[in-house]
């Protein structure tokens, strides 16, 4: 209310901030919200790629398939951003370590979504797409773990050597 008396007055002294900084001060969430919005998130992610996935031998259900499957990935990774804040999720999406993982992840997004609808016979494209975007999606996870990219460089190097 104090915001909206002193905008309503003329009283700017919040221009003297930045941008970010007025939209963190406004959107600021309890923890307890942010715990609630991201298990919401994640666990619809995880409903529509599941759904998706038993869709996929349905009629039609290749397109069905492509996108639950695509959306609900991109909500399960959205919903960290209720933990860390959007700021900083992409800060640390496009942090040094993982700014190609994070670039596959996002093209094969966005093409498993064009070959399902776009294309009359992308159906063999977007499976395809469908497995790398999988791929992708872990290997941008693991970027998070510690010496896990390392660990698994190295188990299939020895499953193929």
């Amino acid at each position: 209310m104090d915001k909206l008396k002193k905008a309503l007055s003329g009283d700017d002294e919040d221009e003297e901030k930045g941008i970010v900084t007025q939209i963190s001060d406004a959107s600021t969430l309890s923890w307890s919200t942010r715990i609630k919005g991201f298990i919401v998130c994640f666990v619809l992610g995880v409903v529509l790629s599941t759904l998706g996935t038993c869709l996929l031998f349905a009629r039609n259900g290749l397109i069905m398939f492509a996108v639950l499957y695509t959306v609900g990935n991109i909500l399960s990774l959205s919903s960290t951003c209720f933990l860390m804040g959007p700021l900083n999720q992409l800060k640390k999406m496009f942090a040094k370590t993982r700014i190609i993982a994070t670039i596959l992840v996002l093209v094969m997004f966005v093409l498993t979504i064009v070959f399902a609808t776009a294309l009359k016979n992308g159906a063999a494209l977007a499976i395809l797409c469908c497995i790398l975007q999988f791929l992708a999606l872990t290997w941008y996870s693991l970027s998070y773990i510690p010496f896990a990219r390392d660990a698994a460089k190295k188990c299939f190097a020895g499953c193929i050597g």
